[in-house]
């Protein structure tokens, strides 16, 4: 099989949102007017951000998802992507698993797939998704990470720390009970985008951005770009852990500490952390029923420059936490 007779056989289809896809030298895609186009690019690669014996079909999903959180936290709905793929030998069982996960994601949101390429190489995988948002007059509706203001609560949606606790325990840093592992791993490979959240949020939310990094870090891009400061409880951002697992930190496998470090500094979450004022709140406790989403109120955005971690008493923590730095 050549390298064409790849793109015809697993990832070439018919389009219905754009106006060309795969098969020409560009795509094209027909954009309403008074609407913004927003343009994301992640990459994926083997060794670095997935183990070499992952399922193909849940490579297939996160490849995209890691994507359209970006989407998400810039309340942009999906419209098209792009795909270039490294591989080392074609591959066909492989193949079919990859894009079948790819595709599964991509349909409910009618996320086309209209171009990229594909070579001989280590396995690499990289996505750019293309969304659009609205833009009245040419007033952009696009959540961003600099409108955050004193005064504003900071948010979290779903679940963090799950992802890292998969990882540590994977690398054999740490044991968890088969169920639980079972269930963090899913975590680590099959993230759920927050697309219907992050429409949601327009015109609630304040300032927002992905959680890919770790939480610490990743509010510190948001706090940078807006200017401001923050106090972070740290008691209920563990506690978002806790939930999902049921866990009782005086009889956990895992100790309290260790599981502090994953919620704050671990990353791969692709949860949405955002800010909104106080007087949103009861809109946006709507928001997340309506998008089958739970948020926590982690915080409050502050005058004062620098971020604060407080504990349950509400005093300040010693330690420092660090998100992932690929070249830290």
């Amino acid at each position: 099989m050549g390298e064409f007779d790849l793109i015809e056989r697993y990832f070439k289809r018919p389009t219905t949102r754009a106006a060309l896809g795969v098969g020409d030298d560009c795509a094209l895609l027909q954009l309403a007017a008074g609407s913004q186009l927003a343009i994301s690019s992640d990459m994926l690669v083997e060794g670095r951000h997935f183990f070499a014996d992952v399922d193909p079909r849940t490579l297939g999903h996160k490849a995209l998802a890691v994507n359209l959180s970006d989407l998400a936290a810039c309340g942009a709905e999906p419209q098209a992507f792009t795909l270039a793929l490294a591989l080392p030998e074609i591959d066909e069982v492989w193949l079919t698993g990859f894009s079948q996960g790819l595709f599964a994601l991509a349909d409910p949101y009618g996320c086309e797939l209209v171009g990229g390429d594909t070579t001989r190489g280590p396995l690499n995988i990289c996505i750019t998704v293309l969304g659009s948002v609205p833009a009245p007059a040419g007033r952009s509706q696009a959540l961003l990470r600099s409108g955050a203001h004193p005064g504003d609560d900071i948010y979290v949606s779903g679940h963090i720390g799950d992802a890292r606790l998969a990882l540590e325990a994977l690398r054999g840093k740490i044991s968890l009970p088969p169920a639980l592992l079972q269930a963090a791993k899913r975590r680590l490979e099959e993230p759920s985008p927050r697309i219907k959240l992050g429409l949601a949020l327009r015109g609630l939310a304040s300032a927002a951005i992905d959680l890919s990094d770790g939480l610490v870090g990743d509010l510190q891009h948001l706090l940078k770009a807006s200017r401001v400061g923050a106090s972070l409880n740290t008691a209920a951002a563990l506690g978002r852990l806790a939930a999902r697992w049921h866990v009782d930190w005086a009889s956990a496998s895992v100790d309290r500490a260790t599981a502090l470090s994953c919620v704050l500094s671990g990353g791969d979450d692709y949860e949405l952390l955002f800010t909104a004022p106080a007087s949103a709140r009861d809109a946006l406790a709507a928001a997340a029923a309506g998008s089958d989403t739970p948020i926590t109120r982690i915080g409050q955005i502050d005058a004062a420059p620098g971020l604060r971690l407080l504990n349950e008493a509400g005093s300040e923590l010693a330690d420092s936490f660090r998100s992932f730095d690929h070249f830290a």
